[in-house]
């Protein structure tokens, strides 16, 4: 389950120097993982690059109130974005 969140929105609180960056295809995903146990809890997704995508699983409790989940066909998920978000350039 990823929540987006804007970039101004997002604040790391500690952990930094325990996060490894990784890219794989494009290498327009910054995908994020914890050196020692390997989870991604967050990362900058190519659809919303002037964000991050946060694992809800990974929250605190109590941190979100509330959410909404709105499935979509992943494997066109182009689509679902207005055009140009995500564009890159191979």
């Amino acid at each position: 389950m990823h929540l987006i969140v804007p970039a101004d929105r997002f604040k790391l609180v500690s952990g930094q120097e325990s996060l490894s960056t990784y890219g794989f295809n494009t290498y327009t995903a910054k995908h994020l993982f914890c050196k020692h146990c390997g989870i991604k809890s967050f990362y900058v997704p190519r659809s919303h690059p002037d964000g991050f995508s946060v694992n809800a699983r990974c929250l605190d409790p109590g941190t979100v109130v509330e959410l909404m989940i709105t499935q979509f066909n992943g494997q066109e998920w182009e689509q679902q974005y207005p055009q140009g978000r995500g564009d890159f350039t191979p």
